[in-house]
């Protein structure tokens, strides 16, 4: 019988998603077949899985731990933010509806079924799936009909560990203090806890910990240090960010909208010691000196271009054309560089047209259908084939779609101005590309060394394992997944 554990957290952030890739790939290195689950998810950086559905980032690089493909099962719901107050809601892959924060909860009790069905389906194909759960289970005035914590695990009668942030502080009050304010069903679900992200001697903690055990009653399965090498693994969070960077010559600026999305397509050049990549957040100007200019994707185009001019960032932009930068624009900032971008059926917000940059001579539509799939391009300036995914909604037209960045299928993909100083395109995922990588660098006049990207992802999950087999009792998860509830 397939068993199933539950990762959840005293609070946002402590570090679920690192824990079930490193578990996941522990187990799998000990000859277990195992799946990454997580009912609900909340993100804007999404991966495409091979039948060209969305899921959370996070799912995707816990499926690479497990040595699988990424599948819609492992998260069957995913809202995508689209303001401070409404989101995009993807069930099983799809988009279903959009809405706002206060009109959730009456949608969620609809969202179970399709949450166990997807769960139910792993656990034909796993000897074990480790679930992760969202935000914190302690927000209990969002239990009524709640999929992402003790909701879930109560309706898949699925054992819970407890995992604490010791970083931020206060990790006794996070984790004694959950159990105060869950009901008895729910704290009767949860068999044990860990202590994450320790820095320094851990034996400092020995009465901490012990303290914690005894108010709880639960089972203790490790302090873990803090894992140095986080920063090599795809982040899912926009929050960490601002820890990225670089030491290299070549100097990589990216504006951090607030409605960033799939931002793990920095991540490879952020492995390039060639170069240096900053992330300029909201009230800091974009450095004129820059190389590159990269426009990320973003989940309101609209918005956040409103949002670049309201920072300074188009004078900016403007300035350090003039200076010699090149500018890239990956999806929404693609849409942002032409003429004019029309929402006539808002679907992003309210219906509108605006001006766009003007730095392409393209204009953009948001209709039709999204789009969702892994793409194989071909880069017109090197010749260099490049593989990378789609997910987006509008279609962008227009005369610099006659100079493309890339060909799919023989067809234009992209936009490249007059002077060959601006690009624009739709995919996602290509610096991934090692060999494609490579040549859009050299082309740049930048260093490329010889990283292979996804090795280096290989060997950090391997390296996490390793940090987990030697700091939490993974013998005693074991045997909580398997005892169930």
């Amino acid at each position: 019988m397939t068993a199933g554990v539950m990762i959840q957290g005293a609070g946002s952030n402590v570090g679920k998603s690192m824990l079930v890739a490193g578990f996941a790939r522990a187990l799998v290195r000990r000859g277990l077949t195992v799946r990454p689950f997580k009912p609900q998810n909340m993100s804007n950086n999404a991966a495409v899985t091979p039948d060209g559905s969305e899921i959370g980032r996070a799912q995707a690089l816990q499926a690479m731990a497990c040595g699988v493909a990424p599948s819609v099962d492992m998260n069957p719901v995913l809202l995508k933010p689209e303001s401070e107050t409404g989101a995009q809601v993807i069930v099983q892959g799809k988009r279903l509806t959009t809405v706002r924060a206060r009109d959730y909860a009456a949608l969620k009790p609809q969202l179970l079924a399709p949450v166990l069905d997807s769960f139910n389906r792993l656990k034909t194909q796993a000897d074990l799936v480790i679930v992760e759960g969202a935000g914190s289970p302690a927000e209990v005035n969002l239990r009524a009909n709640d999929i992402a914590n003790m909701g879930f695990a109560a309706a898949a009668h699925v054992p819970v560990i407890l995992a604490g942030d010791i970083d931020r502080g206060g990790v006794i009050a996070q984790i004694v203090g959950t159990q105060a304010v869950l009901d008895a069903g729910d704290n009767a679900l949860i068999r044990g806890f860990l202590i994450n992200k320790f820095r320094g001697d851990p034996r400092l903690f020995e009465d901490g910990y012990r303290m914690i055990a005894r108010r709880t009653g639960w089972t203790g399965l490790g302090v873990i240090p803090w894992f140095g090498d986080a920063h090599r693994l795809p982040a899912e969070d926009a929050a960490d960010l601002r820890h990225k960077g670089g030491d290299g010559g070549f100097l990589i600026a990216v504006p951090q909208l607030n409605r960033i999305a799939n931002f793990d397509d920095l991540d490879p050049l952020m492995q390039e010691p060639g170069l240096r990549v900053v992330f300029v957040p909201p009230g800091q100007p974009l450095p004129v000196e820059a190389d590159l200019i990269l426009i990320p994707g973003s989940k309101s185009t609209i918005a956040d271009l409103a949002c670049f001019r309201a920072q300074g960032w188009d004078i900016d932009l403007a300035a350090a054309l003039r200076r010699g930068a090149r500018v890239l624009g990956l999806c929404g900032g693609y849409q942002m560089l032409g003429r004019t971008i029309s929402d006539p059926d808002g679907i992003e917000g309210a219906p509108a047209t605006v001006t766009g940059l003007g730095l392409l001579d393209v204009q953009t539509v948001m209709a039709g259908d999204k789009r969702v799939t892994l793409t194989q391009a071909r880069h017109t300036a090197s010749g260099t084939p490049a593989s990378g995914y789609e997910i987006h909604i509008g279609r962008t037209e227009g005369a610099d779609r006659a100079r493309p960045v890339f060909t799919v299928d023989g067809a234009p993909e992209g936009a490249i101005s007059t002077d060959g100083r601006v690009m624009g395109s739709y995919l996602h995922g290509l610096f991934s590309d090692d060999a494609f990588r490579g040549a859009f660098l050299r082309g740049l006049g930048a260093q490329a060394s010889n990283t292979v990207y996804a090795q280096g992802v290989e060997d950090t999950l391997d390296a996490l394992a390793d940090h987990l087999e030697a700091h939490a009792d993974i013998d005693g998860l074991l045997r909580i997944a398997r005892a169930g509830v």
